[in-house]
Formats: structure tokens, sequence, C-alpha cells
């Protein structure tokens, strides 16, 4: 096995808000608390520990011990699960979507990155316990971005899926269905020792839960357990309890969206895109049947595209009676997060980052600490034999990022025997034009526009022998194009990063626990590197 790191900014795969928060640029710095550095935790911890309810840490335990009943228990489970009673103990969390059979590589990547960082931490404040959390996105209800995974080059789809999909909380979902996508699954795997471990834990995960919400638990469980990873449904009414007064003040007084307006004119002043628009009231209505938006209109609340609508005084009752019912949409979902956990740093993805970025000035507004915000680890992985065909047709790991057209012409450029780049031509012809439009000065200035025109006609005259050159030389250089091409979409599957298209099970039927083992060995938090990963034997 052979790594390798990039840094991100060579990779021509990240938002120039990412490069920024990487490289601290001072313009951002108004937009987060504390960097990622490791000196930075022990502020951020003694800031919360004073900033934090731990009377909910008992809540915590008591939901966690319901809902992991009936789940194998590893002893890093159990002994994590009692460290949170402790008030020196402290969480590191992620958070994804239940993504049907973890969905794009990235899932083990997040949930790496969590794991290793708490060790890291643990090892530089002994003192302290961290805990790696998995924040299961139950209230979700985009059913579309959730129901395939990518094996092969092929999708595999939930298609029979609930008759409720797309209208409720996904974590409420029956598994009905799956059954059809189990048997398409296993006969793309074949046999072995590690698709048959794929097997099971696809029918296990699916075929014995009846929701999805306990579906993922059992198979984030299975995967992570050992190291202790706590998984959380924070759809929980006594979870939920803590939250009340922070929604009551959202539905009151719509504090979210009227916080972050200025951070969001500040963002695009910079020059970034916005990830996320705050709605006036950033809640939802949440039962087994629907999850609606709540707007305010007249004075009376009501859930949209529905009959149910309250008063300003029966509102205020549901929640008191149903907080469960009152669900966080991505703008309130990170406060929920904080005021439940005593957590210390979110880790994410860029586009997870970029919203987070907009929400500090909500945090101070509510009086909860905003966590340290950490881009998860990011890898390309490969075999040995795909990395002696890069050394082969001499490519840079850096210019596998290049677009492929780029990157084809580059090395044609190169690998000719003759010369392709026109470059000291168009300087040459450029000078002489210089002479034409002193010349022309001298004489009839009115003939500047015409010597402009030729000298423009003449420059993209050699850009069109150029590329005709170059398009010759591709055809003649065939083989190495092919080559090129198709080692690239081996790596960057659909034109992207690898992490985002392709299901983690594609690597384990290759090589088995040795992949989440080489992950958990290999992905360093703290390094702000893209990883290039080889597996395989010199």
């Amino acid at each position: 096995m052979l790594s390798e790191t990039i840094p991100y900014s060579q990779t021509n795969y990240f938002s120039q808000l990412i490069l920024d928060y990487l490289d601290q640029q001072q313009d951002l710095k108004k937009f987060y608390h504390r960097f990622p550095d490791i000196s930075e935790f022990e502020p951020q911890l003694e800031e919360k520990s004073a900033n934090y309810d731990h009377e909910i840490r008992k809540t915590l335990q008591e939901v966690l011990r319901k809902q992991y009943e009936g789940l194998e228990q590893t002893d890093p489970f159990r002994e994590n699960l009692q460290l949170l009673g402790d008030k020196k103990t402290f969480t590191i969390t992620t958070g994804h979507q239940l993504n049907l059979f973890t969905g794009p590589l990235y899932f083990l990547y997040k949930i790496i990155s969590t794991i290793n960082l708490c060790k890291e931490l643990k090892v530089a404040y002994p003192e302290y316990n961290f805990v790696p959390v998995y924040w299961m996105a139950t209230e979700d209800h985009d059913f579309e971005e959730i129901n395939y995974f990518n094996l092969h080059g092929k999708k595999f789809k939930w298609n029979n899926a609930d008759e409720r999909a797309g209208k409720t909380a996904v974590g409420y979902l029956k598994t009905s269905g799956l059954d059809e996508v189990f048997e398409l699954f296993s006969a793309e795997l074949g046999g072995g020792e590690n698709a048959e471990y794929l097997k099971k834990l696809f029918s296990d995960g699916y075929l014995k839960h009846e929701n999805l919400t306990d579906a993922t638990r059992f198979i984030a469980n299975q995967l992570f357990g050992k190291e202790g990873l706590v998984i959380l449904d924070a759809e929980d009414s006594r979870l939920k309890t803590y939250f009340q007064a922070y929604a009551k003040t959202e539905l009151l007084e719509q504090t979210s969206s009227k916080a972050t307006a200025g951070t969001l004119e500040e963002l695009e002043k910079l020059g970034y895109a916005l990830q996320v628009n705050p709605r006036e009231i950033n809640l939802f209505y949440l039962t087994e049947e629907l999850r609606e938006r709540i707007i305010l209109r007249d004075g009376r609340y009501y859930v949209h595209e529905t009959e149910i609508n309250w008063s300003r005084e029966e509102l205020l009752k549901e929640l008191e009676d149903h907080p469960e019912r009152f669900s966080p949409n991505v703008v309130m979902r990170p406060l929920y997060q904080e005021v439940i956990l005593p957590n210390l740093c979110y880790i994410g993805g860029g586009g997870e980052l970029a919203y987070w970025f907009e929400l500090k000035k909500y945090f101070e507004a509510e009086n909860i600490t905003f966590p340290i915000l950490l881009l998860r680890n990011s890898a390309l992985l490969q075999s040995r034999k795909q990395n002696d065909k890069r050394k082969k047709l001499h490519i840079e790991l850096k210019e596998l990022f290049l677009k492929q057209h780029e990157l084809i012409n580059r090395k044609v450029r190169e690998i000719s025997n003759i010369d392709i780049n026109f470059d000291p031509q168009k300087e040459h012809l450029v000078a002489q034009f210089e002479d034409l439009y002193n010349l022309a000065e001298q004489t009839d200035p009115t003939f500047l526009s015409a010597v402009k025109a030729q000298e423009v006609k003449q420059l993209k005259g050699l850009d069109n022998l150029e590329k005709r050159l170059l398009k010759a030389q591709k055809r003649k250089l065939k083989d190495e194009v092919e080559r090129i091409s198709k080692l690239q979409n081996e790596l960057f599957p659909n034109r992207s990063l690898q992490e985002r298209q392709v299901n983690f099970s594609e690597y384990y039927d290759e090589y088995g626990p040795v992949l989440i083992d080489t992950l958990l060995q290999e992905l360093k938090p703290l390094d702000f590197n893209f990883k290039i990963i080889t597996f395989g034997e010199e």
C-alpha cells in the first residue's frame, strides 16, 4: 500500500470558499469561531463546557440506550456511552443522510475523519474524553437524494418504496421493496468472501429491519461499532424538549433569518455563492405522514399545502405537547445539534461547511457556542495496476485531476516528435505588428483599425493551424489517447471525484476489511491535503 498527497488547490474540485478557509484568509475569519488547529481545541472545550447544559447528558444516554436495543453493542461503544455522562467528555460530530447502502464513498471518509480526530485529541488532551458521533439525518425528506447507489458503473435504485417517500421523513420509511434491490446487488457482486459479507450486510440491514432509520443504524454499527462510533437519531421527543425554547423564538420572532441576513450579504460581496437561503420560518411540521414547512400568514400559522393551521396560542400549545413534531431545516439543524451535544467540532464536506459559515451570528444570537468546522478527508483510491499505468503514461498525480481534454492535449504535446506549441510564432507575429502600428501612426492613424483587424485574423489563423495539428497528432497517437482517457475515466467516473460517485462496496468487494483498516490508518483529519491511496504490493 502506498499513500501520497496533493494540495486541495491542485485538484480543481474544491470551491474558492473552502480553499480560502484552509488558507485562513482574513476576510473569512468573521464567519467562523476557531480554526481546526489542535491547539484551538482547548479553549473550545473550555467554552463549550461552560456554555452547555450538562443535564442533557443523562437524557442522551437514555435515548441512545433505547435506540441501541436489539443491536450488537461493542465494548468501545459501551465505554463511549458511559463516558457521555461525564462532564469531561466531548463529542466530534459528522452528519449524513440515510443514503441507500451508505451512498457515495465519502460516507466512510466522514466517519473515519470523525473517529480519527477523537484519537488525535485524546493524545493531545489525555485528561478529557472524545466520542465520535454520526448524526443520522432521519428527518430529511428528500427521498430522491438517497434512494440509490452506484456500483461498477451501474445505478441500483430503490423503486418500489414506501408510498410516503418524498412526503415525510426518510427515517420513517418502511424497507419494503428493497428485496428487489438486494437480488440485483447480489447478482452484480458474484461470489467470494468479501462479496458474501456485503450481501449479508445488505440483507441483515434492510431485509431484517422495519424502517430506514434502524437499517442505517445497523449498517453503520456493523462497519464502525468496533471504533466506538455513536449513532444518534435526534428525532426524539426527549431531545426535542431541550430545543423547544429555540423553536419558540423561531416561530414568534423568526430569529434565524434575521440573524443571518447580514452574513449572507457579506458573503455575496466577497464573491462567494450562498449554499442556503433561510426562509422566514426555518421549521417543518413533522408526522409519520408528512414533513412540510410552517409559514406565517396574516397572523396565523399554516402547514404548507395542507389544511393544518393554528393561532399563535394554539401553535405554542402544540409545541409544548409535541416538540418532536417540530423539525429543523438545514438552517436550524446545526443549532439543534449543538444544543443537545457536548460538541467541539463538526466535520463535513465543502457544501456543508459553506452553509455553516452563514450561521455564526445566529448562534451568537441564541448564545450557543459555535463549533470548530473541519473539512472531511478526501481521497482517491487506485490499484497498483492503475498506478503503474499512470507512470507508464508519464502522468503526474496532480495531472490526473485536470479536465480530460486538458490532460490529453498536454500529454499529446509532450509525447509528439514535433512542436505543436505555436506560442513563439504568435509572439513573433505580435512583435511584427508592433512595427506596423508605429508605421500607421506616423503615416495615417486611420489605418490602425485595419492593422488591428489583420493582426487578429493572422493570430486566429495560427490558432486554427495549431488546433488542426493537435487534432492530427491525436489521431496519430490514438492508442496513447485512449489509454489516458480510459485510466482517467476509471479513477474519475462521470468526470467527477470518485468519492462522490462510487459506493464503498466496489472497493470492499476487492479489498475486504483492509479497505476500512487502511482508511483508518491513512486519513489524517488535521492534514489539509487530498490523499491518493494505492492498494496492492510492489
